[in-house]
């Protein structure tokens, strides 16, 4: 597994990311509990909140399509953020996974090593054997 270095852009990232959790998060039904930002490769942000239900869509979902939407199609790096984890950065789920491995399948991710440490990396060493 390769490491990149957390830079000064991925912290503000990760700030993008709280601010939009921290203007939606919803305390009553808990529908709005993550965030997610996502940078392209020409340094846009593009950022968005999870939308929970029996068919919900994860804030990478919203994330990605929000920048696809505004026309996006090249990606750097995303990071998803929640209040009660170390960091306050969460680690994409299975589903989000795969989807960042079809849509942009060199895309960097942050989230905590097993020592709760911000560490970044590529999208296919947390889904191996993928096929994009």
């Amino acid at each position: 597994m390769t490491f990149y270095t957390i830079t000064p852009e991925d912290r503000e990232l990760i700030e993008a990311a709280l601010n939009k959790i921290n203007s939606n998060f919803d305390s009553i039904k808990y529908n709005h509990t993550v965030s997610a930002a996502i940078r392209c490769k020409n340094g846009k942000v593009y950022a968005g909140v999870n939308c929970d239900g029996i068919h919900g869509a994860c804030a990478e979902y919203i994330a990605m399509g929000i920048a696809i939407s505004e026309g996006e199609r090249e990606f750097d790096t995303i990071v998803a953020v929640h209040k009660d984890y170390p960091n306050q950065v969460i680690a994409p789920c299975g589903n989000c996974r795969q989807m960042l491995v079809e849509y942009c399948p060199d895309i960097r991710v942050i989230l905590n090593d097993y020592d709760n440490q911000l560490v970044k990396v590529g999208v296919r060493d947390l889904l191996p054997f993928a096929c994009p």
